[in-house]
């Protein structure tokens, strides 16, 4: 089996990216502080900011293809530490675009729907990026350091994603889910529209890109556009939880650190036409419904 390397594999995303590609891939995954234990996946803790530990494991490793999807995918916390996001989100992408160009292999990196302001959706990947936050800047600095560097690069921006959380990382509906358990009120935006994929959705359009080889920009979004209460409500239908505490608020009754875009929904029809067929939101939640 030929060797692929998966950073960020104790993140949400690359959980369900190691889980899936082991059926195919001898996996090397990366973490940087939280150590999980994943079944025929060899993890290793690595500093990708680092470039000296970067070049050497990919000297001792020799990965075949190579999925970045590590990231502080925080907005928030990337509003409040731009400095320290910026080396991962930025500096260490580039590195190994670097590494992946100086050998010829497969680079998929993960962006994000946030690379753009949110005022004219659906998105597809021809239209101009506009973000309105540190970390979607930091994700544009990033696809055009890595597409400069290395012309190949499989750059695939991701929407809100969900599902089955990792030993170590939640997706935004488990919290959810536990406030609605406890019997307290949740309120979801009504002003904030997404595309939003399971992780194991995610995780198989991802596969597909570094199969086809996909050059440049692909969006990897789901068929519905939905706003975070629809899809709240939805959810709990669907896991037959309470929902007379579900109420709406808006964007602006929420104080955060780092702006926040409308609507952000992406056209992914490019990524269909290649074979990536999201299911419906409804099978999603049915499909993860005995597991969450």
């Amino acid at each position: 089996m030929k060797k692929l390397l998966v950073t960020g594999a104790s993140g949400f995303l690359g959980w369900h990216l190691c889980s899936l590609a082991k059926q195919k891939w001898e996996i090397y995954g990366t973490y940087s502080k939280n150590a999980i234990a994943l079944d025929r996946v060899t993890l290793l803790k690595v500093d990708l900011t680092d470039y000296r530990a970067l070049k050497q494991l990919f000297l001792d490793i020799q990965p075949a293809a190579v999925i970045h999807t590590a990231a502080q995918s925080k907005p928030n916390v990337c509003q409040e530490h731009p400095t320290e996001s910026y080396q991962i989100n930025v500096t260490a992408s580039l590195n190994i675009a670097r590494l992946c160009s100086a050998r010829a292999i497969p680079c998929i990196f993960t962006s994000t729907d946030l690379v753009f302001d949110g005022l004219n959706p659906p998105y597809r990947e021809s239209d101009r990026v506009s973000p309105i936050s540190y970390y979607g800047e930091q994700k544009v600095l990033a696809e055009q350091g890595m597409l400069q560097y290395y012309p190949k690069t499989t750059i695939c921006r991701m929407p809100l994603m969900f599902g089955i959380n990792s030993p170590v990382a939640n997706s935004f509906i488990q919290p959810f889910i536990k406030i609605l358990k406890e019997g307290k009120k949740l309120s979801l935006f009504v002003d904030e529209f997404r595309t939003p994929v399971s992780g194991t959705t995610a995780a198989t359009g991802l596969l597909l890109a570094q199969e086809l080889q996909v050059e440049g920009l692909l969006h990897l979004g789901g068929k519905e556009s939905i706003s975070r209460y629809q899809f709240g409500c939805l959810m709990a239908e669907v896991l037959q939880l309470p929902q007379d505490n579900i109420q709406t608020c808006l964007q602006k009754d929420v104080p955060m650190s780092a702006p926040r875009s409308p609507n952000v929904s992406l056209d992914s029809y490019k990524a269909f036409a290649l074979g990536y067929s999201p299911l419906s939101l409804r099978e999603e939640l049915m499909a993860i419904k005995d597991k969450i």
